[in-house]
């Protein structure tokens, strides 16, 4: 079955449950396709890998347009060919077009995080401490409850319960509270903090005392709101202080670590490593693709399967018992050469997908220059390879490239157009760099507001209405102008 069958779908027609599943597989990147690979290896006897098998010729195409079977379906085993079976154990073809992989010796080892865990480094420092029994299990579930960030972020009223519920230590908050003044000495300082107030609080008890760390404290304790407002007048007149000392004490709040516990570089939280999917070089002044070989599994139908079925081939008395196990053999035969034609079509799919998407932003992966970036939607890429919207969503959504620039999710080269003051179509993505840009060289003693922001994109040629700027600053993750201003 071709790709183009597989996927060019309409909604109004029924998916049958392989077209699901091969839906499923495009959207899985390298290390979830690596998973969903491992699981199909286990679940189906029929299909193996191609490690210590002898290399056979190419593998035989194969007419899947039959194989929509469901287990309803009543087969004769007298009507099966055996013989259309009795050759898959070959390698299959896509592993012998090795252009468009990258070599097994450009894979990069995937590092990760070795040594104590964030909890035991924890847990270690709290054997220096004298505790009774009961202070010490109160201790360790404390510890336990610490989540990545080195926050406790939990009531102490819902740990009393469940100390109660599930470590049979009836105890009271006060007490509870009391074991957590001693965690909150643990280093790194501010572990164990509630919120971000107590966590910079506990910071700055622990730093070496002067005025300015007193000041900072004053103000983290007492006028934490108006400190995150950065309402300065009203925290000058409050603590009777200049503008210098106010300066001064915030220099020492922005100097502690709001995340205590992702400073630890052993943390509890398993450490998501990206693995690109695609690499794209420059080789000669052209762009060169390769999707990563892990993404190339050799994949065969069993030996041993082959000749089970060989075995009933040749027997000439056959009994219920044998039909009934070729029926099951032919079962997980389909299933196998299903899997392995699924992954070809994954292949392929991603293959050609990201390929339209490189030569649609040529100059960018030349050049690096976000502003090269055009603007482009999924269906100028799904038009341009004759696919459905969804298909090339679902490749955008969830891969990376590796680029000469660094690794990129795919779905960040998508972006709307607007037209600037020439006639001329821009992408937003542009448009959006062109303002991270004026906001970087603002005066940050008074900051633009969205309004002067969107007069200056006019001056550019950028005719954007203020709520646009106001969209656009949040999509990059930049606070409005009162919060930019610094003294």
């Amino acid at each position: 079955m071709s790709l183009k069958q597989y996927l060019q779908f309409k909604l109004s027609q029924k998916l049958s449950p392989q077209q699901i599943q091969l839906m499923k597989l495009i959207q899985l990147p390298t290390q979830a396709f690596e998973q969903r690979l491992k699981q199909e290896l286990e679940e189906n006897p029929a299909l193996d890998t191609g490690k210590d098998e002898p290399k056979g010729d190419e593998f035989d195409e194969f007419d899947n347009s039959d194989d929509d079977y469901n287990d309803n379906d009543t087969i004769d085993a007298d009507d099966i060919n055996v013989d259309e079976y009795l050759s898959d154990d070959e390698i299959p073809d896509y592993r012998t077009q090795a252009n468009n992989y990258s070599s097994d010796d450009e894979e990069k080892n995937v590092p990760y995080a070795a040594g104590t865990s964030f909890t035991q480094h924890l847990i270690n420092q709290l054997n220096t401490f004298r505790l009774s029994e009961q202070e010490e299990e109160i201790a360790y579930f404390l510890v336990g409850s610490v989540d990545e960030s080195g926050y406790i972020r939990r009531s102490l009223s819902d740990i009393t319960d469940d100390l109660a519920f599930t470590q049979n230590v009836y105890t009271s908050e006060e007490e509870v509270e009391k074991v957590l003044k001693v965690v909150q000495q643990l280093d790194p300082a501010g572990v164990g903090a509630r919120n971000l107030q107590e966590c910079l609080s506990i910071q700055l008890r622990r730093k070496e005392q002067n005025p300015d760390v007193e000041l900072a404290s004053k103000i983290i304790d007492k006028a934490f709101e108006q400190f995150t407002k950065k309402h300065y007048k009203k925290l000058m007149q409050k603590f009777s202080i200049d503008e210098e000392q106010l300066k001064d004490a915030i220099e020492e709040v922005e100097r502690l670590n709001p995340k205590p516990g992702g400073s630890y570089a052993g943390n509890n939280k398993i450490v998501e490593h990206i693995v690109p999917d695609f690499a794209i070089k420059i080789v000669d002044g052209e762009l060169e693709l390769t999707l990563n070989g892990r993404n190339a599994p050799e994949l065969h139908v069993s030996r041993e399967y082959s000749n089970m079925l060989k075995g009933y081939k040749d027997t000439k008395e056959k009994s219920k018992a044998q039909k009934d196990a070729v029926l099951f053999i032919k079962q997980k035969l389909d299933a196998a050469k299903w899997f392995i034609e699924a992954v070809r079509q994954r292949q392929q799919t991603l293959f050609v997908t990201m390929s339209a998407i490189m030569h649609y932003q040529k100059e960018y992966f030349l050049t690096g220059d976000e502003r090269k970036l055009r603007p482009m939607i999924l269906k100028d890429i799904a038009d341009e390879i004759e696919m459905d919207v969804s298909t090339i969503s679902r490749v955008a959504n969830s891969k990376y490239v590796d680029t000469p620039y660094g690794t990129k999710l795919i779905k960040e080269f998508f972006s709307e157009s607007m037209t600037n003051d020439q006639g001329e179509e821009v992408s937003t993505r542009e448009i959006k760099k062109i303002l991270e840009t004026v906001i970087e060289e603002e005066n940050k003693k008074k900051p633009l507001t969205d309004e002067a922001l969107s007069k200056i994109l006019k001056e550019k040629g950028y005719p954007i209405a203020r709520r646009t700027v106001a969209k656009y600053r949040e999509q990059l993750d930049i606070p409005v102008a009162r919060l930019r201003k610094e003294l």
